[in-house]
């Protein structure tokens, strides 16, 4: 639900109980300032966050060769050809 700030002052209780439902939203001239979310919800995006930053490329890479492992799923390499380079002289 959208908040003023002004409103929020006003009902900050019923703004933390509601988050139960959704996130509450908190605007100034229409411009977002602050977000209420339930905690439940803000514990399980610092748990991704914290997993996000210590994936690396290469784990992502391990994970995608995986899945293509699973699916069965090879990639088609064409054979390398010449091609018209304009930037030499003939």
């Amino acid at each position: 639900m959208k908040w003023t700030l002004e409103e929020a002052k006003k009902q900050l209780s019923s703004i933390i109980n509601a988050t139960s439902q959704e996130p509450q939203l908190i605007y100034t001239k229409e411009e977002l300032v602050a977000a209420i979310i339930d905690p439940e919800l803000f514990y399980e995006f610092l748990s991704w966050r914290q997993k996000i930053a210590e994936t690396s490329l290469a784990q992502v890479f391990k994970e995608l060769q995986q899945l293509c492992t699973e699916e069965n799923y090879s990639l088609e390499i064409p054979t390398r050809g010449d091609r018209d380079n304009p930037f030499t002289e003939e």
